[in-house]
């Protein structure tokens, strides 16, 4: 008779939809350290890199939306080799390597089949600056480098993972001064990501007891409040109002019951006396 394992003992990965905040921080991190490695790369300024919000896919729909000529690279996090994949589409390519060339970031139409030489070697500059990048993004740990494996420009002979993985998709807008905007995109399996982030799981909360707060324990005890002896309280006309000047007198009544307010909260009565001189309340009815 064959064991078999109960869930709630071994414990579940995380879902894809626990590890979109995750990424998300990764993906903030990966903007900032990408910014400053193309800035090596073209001894420039740093250029404005913005990440996409997650979003989910299988390689299937990655392929459905690639039109033409596209570079595919597999990369490869840790020891453990933990795949990821980074597709550079051919348009944003061939820009690159026109202005590295001193052009004005043409592309050429139609785009050819394959990519030449000279867009090979960005391409392979580019995908190192992903890969340092993502290893900082992924902490800088020795265990989290992440380093390039091989490279198609078929998604179906480079084959990273199943077609129809469970994936979350992250992409990247470039933005450079006085140059058309590029992008990339990344796709994380759903045992990659939950290998390098820890996503918390939410215990079940114990019954807590319907206790009454303890206005005599922190943080309540040290909590200052305002608390209002209300004297008078008279009604007058607005012209009335309106025509006092200094010297006239009032002539008032003070209550036999003065209301201690907080805010506008009666919280007890007392009647007005004298205490070493000094005008004093003595409580005579708290709620």
């Amino acid at each position: 008779m064959k064991a078999r394992h109960c869930k709630e003992l071994l414990g579940t990965g995380p879902s894809i939809g626990e590890l979109v905040p995750a990424l998300s921080l990764i993906g903030e991190r990966l903007a900032r350290a990408l910014a400053s490695g193309l800035a090596r790369l073209s001894g420039g300024d740093a250029p404005i890199v913005r990440v996409g919000m997650p979003l989910d896919g299988t390689l299937g729909s990655i392929q459905s939306e690639l039109e033409g000529l596209a570079s595919h690279t597999l990369l490869a996090v840790g020891p453990e080799a933990r795949p990821l994949l980074a597709v550079f589409e051919a348009a944003p390519v061939f820009r690159l390597v026109d202005r590295a060339f001193g052009g004005r970031g043409d592309v050429p139409n139609p785009l050819p089949d394959t990519f030449p030489l000279s867009a090979e070697l960005l391409i392979a500059r580019i995908e190192t600056t992903v890969a340092d990048a993502l290893s900082i993004a992924f902490g800088g740990e020795a265990k989290h480098a992440v380093r390039t494996v091989r490279r198609e420009i078929s998604l179906r002979q480079l084959a990273p993972f199943d077609r129809n993985e469970e994936l979350l998709l992250l992409s990247l807008e470039v933005e450079e001064n006085g140059c058309e905007p590029w992008s990339m995109l990344l796709a994380f399996p759903q045992a990659t990501l939950s290998a390098l982030v820890t996503v918390p799981r939410h215990p079940r909360k114990a019954r807590m007891m319907n206790v009454a707060p303890d206005p005599a324990a922190e943080p309540f005890a040290s909590m200052p409040l305002q608390v209002k002896a209300v004297l008078v309280d008279m009604t007058m006309g607005f012209s009335r109002l309106s025509s006092l000047k200094p010297g006239d007198i009032l002539p008032v009544a003070v209550a036999r019951s003065v209301p201690l307010k907080v805010g506008d909260q009666t919280v007890a009565n007392g009647t007005i006396g004298e205490l070493d001189d000094r005008v004093a309340v003595q409580v005579s009815h708290a709620f």
